[in-house]
Parts: C-alpha cells; structure tokens; sequence
C-alpha cells in the first residue's frame, strides 16, 4: 500500500523533478552498471569495465569500443515499464520534469514530456568526421560511415568527456523550480550528475526509492523498495 503522506506529497506538487538512474530501466531487462550482476561486473579481461565506455577506448582502441557497446549497450526490444510510464504521465499533464542519467531511450518510447537525457542517448548515431547524423541500424552493421569513411559513435558522455553545458544549465532551472525531487534507480554517487541536488529548491521535498539505502547528506525521505512496486501503486 501506498503511504498516504508519500501520495499527498504527489497529490499536491505542481513541479516535481525526477532524477533518474539504471535502476529504472533494469524491469525492461537492461543490465544496470554497478549491481552484483550489472554491466561492470561482468568484465573478465582486467581492464576496469568503464575503459570501455570512455574517450581514450573509442580513440584508441575503435575496435575494442564499437565491440563493446554494440554487445553490451543495446536492447532495441526494450520497452518501457511502469516507471517511465507512470513519470512520463505526470509529465504529460505539465506536472513534471525527467533528467535521467539513462541512455538507452526508453522515456523517449514512453512519450515523456520536459525531459534532459543528461548523458545522451546510445540512438542519436553521428560520424565524427563530418558530423552527420546516421541511422543506429547502419551503425549496428560498421562504425564506418557509408558516406565519408568516417568513425560513427553514439551521442552520449564518455568517461573523460564533457557534457553538454545547455543540459546542464536547463536541469538546474528545473531543480531551482522544484518543489518535489524525486531519486529513483541511481546511487546518486556519479557527479556531476549528483550534484544536482545542491540546485535543489530550498523548500523542495526530497524522496528517493531506490533498492539499496542512500546516504544523500541532505534531509530526504528514503522508500527502500522496489521502484516497479512503488510505481504501480502511486495514483
């Protein structure tokens, strides 16, 4: 059962920001990265598993990078689940906002509204050569572009990359005008992605629903259960 206060807190919020993480995605069967049998778990060549997602992979070993993240990034049969749908909801009725650390796109799929893919989206494909856009099909067949004999790659953050500043200045706006911030599926330990919270209204409550406890720093409300529960019994 749903607890009265938490659903009020819903109830009576007008701008509610969603932080989001992997653990939103993992009941659409998307491996989450730093669990027991998530993405970086399941290396055994002895390079820390986030080599493989970083700058220095793609531009010196485009090979060992394009194997990697065609194996173990994309689950184009992904569908959403009641997480994305029930926040994607709210943020059809202009009650909500979504900055997600998520790439695999699945708000997308779900039709959410007022949303920050704060570290892109594995689908948005461009060749660094001459930067045109290309279909994520073509990419799944050569990280060669067709056109120009370019090196295609994904539209998100590396390790040791920046990010895309116009992201990170329209998520703080949406954390000043918060008045519910709500954690879901991430440890909130990836910066500058956590830091967000310091932009956080001064009135704004704070929930996070999360498998694992949360240590935050801050005065917050932790809902230690299953998110797909939480979700399905949230009015």
């Amino acid at each position: 059962m749903m607890d009265k206060e938490i659903q009020s807190l819903f109830d009576n919020a007008k701008n509610i920001v969603f932080l989001t993480g992997a653990g939103v995605s993992t009941a659409s069967n998307i491996p989450d990265y730093r669990s027991k049998n998530g993405l970086y778990a399941t290396d055994t060549t002895g390079k820390p598993a986030e080599y493989y997602l970083s700058h220095a992979c793609l531009v010196n070993e485009p090979d060992v990078f394009y194997t990697f993240v065609k194996e173990n990034m994309y689950y184009p049969d992904a569908k959403p689940n009641v997480i994305h749908e029930k926040q994607a909801e709210l943020t059809r009725k202009g009650r909500a906002s979504v900055i997600t650390q998520n790439v695999d796109g699945l708000y997308g799929a779900a039709d959410t509204k007022n949303l920050i893919e704060f570290h892109g989206n594995l689908y948005d494909v461009y060749c660094q050569k001459c930067h045109q856009r290309v279909d994520w099909h073509e990419y799944m067949q050569s990280d060669k572009h067709a056109d120009c004999g370019g090196t295609l790659r994904p539209g998100i953050v590396l390790y040791d990359e920046g990010l895309n500043q116009s992201k990170v200045v329209n998520s703080v706006q949406l954390m000043e005008k918060a008045d519910l911030v709500v954690i879901v599926g991430t440890s909130m330990r990836v910066y500058p992605f956590a830091g967000l919270l310091d932009y956080r209204n001064p009135g704004a409550k704070v929930i996070a629903v999360n498998q694992e406890k949360l240590n935050l720093g801050i005065d917050f409300t932790m809902i230690q259960e299953d998110a797909t529960k939480f979700f399905s019994e949230l009015k």
